[in-house]
């Protein structure tokens, strides 16, 4: 991807394109494509400290300055609401293949200005290349650093830094933890700076989110480094966190082997002396250019198998992102969203297919899996795992059922039956017993075979928006794709059993059971699609994507005529270009804009708002049933035609969370969505 300067003629419109990286254990940079940094959450380090949680805001930018034959020319941008510091007016170019490269050009000087993290590391490594012409120059670049909680904000009155200077490089300590953080420029001059802050960083998206928009930042000195006359100078920046007592690599070292077994170092953590070690490695002015090249070749290896097809390889990066390590499991599992989601069992179930099967990552797959199997309580998978220590929230319904699909799809995959039979079958039959006998949240099976949930207080399917006591989509009791999913579960069972030799009987006639309910109960003949939820008698007509799942799942729980009327309703007042409508237009509580404050914004959530993660499931449910049909067998490939496109904007290279239900579709929530990224390619990939 490559950007010019048409792309950001002002501050808004430069700070539209976003990019993200990601370090395999929860850390990620990530800004915009002019550097100006618009949400919290952006900054050349995020560092997770206990992977992949507890995640700070480390380096938030750096600001650098060309001084050319005594003229100073800055390249960085920032906006204070009231000012912008138009860095950009001087860039050149972005690119990203695979790195972010921006260029900036002032007469004949030439600066290119690559960002990298280290996979399984909290460090961030940012390349220089310095061309001059006639005439030399001095680069002096200062450091934007902090230390917060990556939800947070800062100010200059809460913040306690300490450093101790050195010749090229600086530790700087926060809050007098037992953490440095190191920040050198090897060749370079360093000059301390003391009681020296950045006051009012503006972020533009926090405050159309409605939140707390300013912030301050902690400078605590300039590098400067120079080149004559006719020059191609190299140089780089490293910023890292380390664990002063232990010599352990921003606490999360224990990491790095996990999350990449190549990156395994001989002596990192392993005494005190490892501090000393650790800090030669990284200001050796060789690693800067080695810890680039090694993370191009890393994510260049992740499409291999993906040939001259671009939007596969780039959603095979993306793919990438959202699978990480977590310590406290010591797996691999996967985070929902970037910036600011962790990992949740629904999504990672949800997203396992596509992150993982899609992209020939079998051995992911099956720890993700086995993972979350060792945690399964009560007949239910965790939706979430507590950042600090204790149990995991298990308030979902449907996040053990599409575990269910996670399984079966694996197995058609790879032929694994020895990790069901060993890992997976127990667990599998422990959620059917519960569910069949009841369990938490009044989640149980009634006389007719069919799954019914919840109370007017809870929220358990997906569409989970609440404030405070105020639940925006109450869907408790019988919900459609609850039930399509408990169907699709019991066939799953009896597949799985028969391959393994046990009894098949019990399941196969409760699906039937089942099969035969849910097209009674949920049919909705006058507008012929299923209803959404049905609870003691009263029957939710709302048009929500929830009914394509009836259809779309391994096993569809309808078929048929009905099949395709429930594929064509959600076609006429669901489709767009980037997913499903959550409520149809046409119905009394849709919102066509998600904007404005968090209340405001949850009220929208599922009552407009337009998912892509669905249309994964909607692609394949369409080629079961119309897609059959000569005159639409192109359809399918035209429904996933915008999503290239959308990878030019917002995160390049990714697919946003959601998107506002009215045109022109405009792109919210997270900017890199892992079920988003899944569906999409799966169906891209399984469809195409």
């Amino acid at each position: 991807m490559r950007f010019g300067k048409s792309e950001w003629s002002t501050w808004e419109r430069g700070i539209e394109r976003e990019w993200l990286l990601t370090n395999g254990i929860g850390g990620f940079a990530s800004s915009t494509i002019i550097g100006g940094n618009s949400r919290r959450y952006h900054g050349l380090l995020v560092a997770s400290l206990k992977p992949p949680v507890q995640r700070h805001l480390i380096l938030s930018q750096l600001h650098e300055t060309l001084s050319i034959n005594g003229s100073e020319y800055p390249l960085h941008s920032f906006s204070t609401g009231g000012y912008v510091n138009k860095g950009f007016f001087h860039q050149q170019s972005f690119e990203q293949d695979p790195l972010p490269v921006y260029t900036y050009s002032i007469g004949d000087v030439i600066v290119e200005k690559t960002v990298s993290l280290v996979y399984g590391e909290n460090t961030a490594v940012i390349m220089y290349r310095l061309r001059t012409g006639a005439e030399g120059a001095i680069m002096k670049i200062a450091p934007i650093v902090n230390f917060r909680d990556y939800h947070g904000d800062s100010s200059r009155y809460n913040m306690r830094m300490q450093q101790t200077a050195r010749g090229d490089h600086t530790l700087i300590n926060p809050y007098e933890l037992g953490l440095d953080i190191l920040i050198g420029c090897p060749g370079s001059k360093y000059e301390a700076t003391y009681d020296c802050w950045f006051e009012d960083m503006f972020y533009d998206v926090e405050q159309e989110r409605g939140l707390r928009a300013y912030e301050d930042h902690y400078i605590p000195g300039v590098f400067s480094i120079g080149a004559g006359p006719g020059s191609d100078v190299s140089f780089f920046v490293v910023c890292t966190v380390i664990d002063r007592k232990s010599g352990a690599q921003g606490t999360a070292i224990t990491g790095a082997a996990k999350a990449d077994p190549a990156n395994k170092r001989e002596g990192d953590g392993a005494c005190g002396d490892c501090f000393s070690a650790l800090l030669a490695r990284y200001m050796d002015r060789s690693y800067g250019k080695l810890a680039v090249e090694a993370e191009k070749a890393r994510i260049n290896k992740l499409t291999e198998g993906c040939g001259d097809d671009r939007f596969r390889s780039l959603l095979t990066r993306s793919a990438d992102h959202f699978i990480v390590y977590r310590q406290s499991t010591n797996s691999r599992t996967i985070l929902a969203g970037y910036p600011w989601f962790t990992d949740w069992g629904r999504d990672a179930m949800i997203s396992l297919c596509g992150l993982t099967l899609s992209t020939g990552r079998y051995e992911d797959a099956a720890d993700i899996l086995a993972a979350f199997s060792k945690y399964i309580k009560y007949g239910l998978v965790p939706n979430m795992f507590p950042d600090e220590d204790g149990d995991p929230g298990y308030n979902t319904v449907d996040a053990a059922l599409w575990f269910f699909e996670a399984v079966y799809r694996y197995v058609e995959k790879t032929g694994d039956m020895e990790l069901v039979r060993s890992r997976l079958y127990d667990p599998m039959r422990q959620i059917y017993e519960a569910y069949r006998k009841g369990t938490l949240h009044d989640i149980h099976m009634e006389d007719d075979g069919l799954i019914s949930a919840g109370n007017a207080d809870t929220q358990l399917t997906w569409m989970d928006a609440k404030a405070g006591d105020t639940v925006f989509t109450p869907r408790h009791g019988k919900a459609v794709e609850i039930n399509a999913l408990w169907y699709n579960a019991l066939k799953i069972l009896e597949t799985i059993s028969l391959r393994l030799a046990y009894e098949t009987d019990e399941y196969r006639v409760l699906a039937d059971k089942v099969k035969n309910s849910f097209a009674r109960v949920f049919w909705n003949e006058d507008g012929r699609y299923l209803y959404d939820v049905v609870n003691e008698g009263q029957r939710d007509d709302s048009v929500r994507p929830n009914q394509i799942f009836a259809v779309g799942l391994s096993f569809p729980v309808i078929e048929g005529i009905m099949a395709k009327c429930v594929v064509e309703k959600v076609w006429r007042e669901l489709y767009t270009a980037y997913g499903l409508r959550s409520l149809s237009q046409r119905s009394a509580g849709y919102r066509g804009r998600y904007t404005g404050d968090r209340y405001e914004r949850d009220s929208a959530y599922h009552q407009g708002t337009v998912w892509t993660w669905p249309i994964g499931y909607f692609v394949t449910a369409f080629s079961k049933t119309l897609g059959k049909e000569p005159g639409y067998a192109h359809m399918p490939r035209e429904f996933l035609k915008p999503f290239m496109d959308h990878l030019h904007h917002a995160c390049l290279g990714s697919i946003s969370e959601i998107f506002d239900g009215d045109e022109p579709l405009t792109p919210k929530g997270c900017c890199a969505q892992a079920w988003s990224v899944a569906e999409v390619l799966r169906a891209y990939v399984e469809v195409l």
